[in-house]
């Protein structure tokens, strides 16, 4: 069983999914139960998945549960682009939401390699 605060790939999607809360309060009332509400849940999603993995108690376990949530993670990068397209955000937002989501990725999978290599 893992401490999931301290995995700093929770952290940044703790940071990423802040972020995407602050943005998309500013999305359109129509969108409330369409995009607000997808790019919200898959942000959270990201944590959740994180913390959830952590609490099994095998690594493939573990490994299964950041697969997901790198799924998540695409989502977000591709509701971003969908946000950017509509002109909800600024190219500079898209660009700051596709960095991150790409460094958590990134994390999701080494943190998944190194899980499936102990094992």
């Amino acid at each position: 069983m893992h401490k999931y605060k301290q995995l700093l790939v929770w952290q940044k999607s703790r940071s990423l999914t802040k972020e995407v809360y602050s943005i998309s309060k500013d999305f359109p009332r129509v969108e409330d139960f369409n995009l607000t509400s997808q790019i919200r849940r898959a942000s959270t999603s990201i944590m959740l998945n994180i913390s959830e993995g952590a609490g099994r108690f095998s690594n493939p376990d573990f490994a299964r549960f950041l697969t997901i949530a790198s799924g998540s993670a695409n989502e977000v990068g591709c509701a971003s682009v969908i946000a950017f397209d509509q002109g909800y955000i600024a190219e500079s937002t898209l660009n700051s939401l596709e960095n991150q989501v790409e460094e958590i990725l990134k994390m999701l999978f080494k943190l998944r390699k190194s899980l499936l290599k102990t094992s």
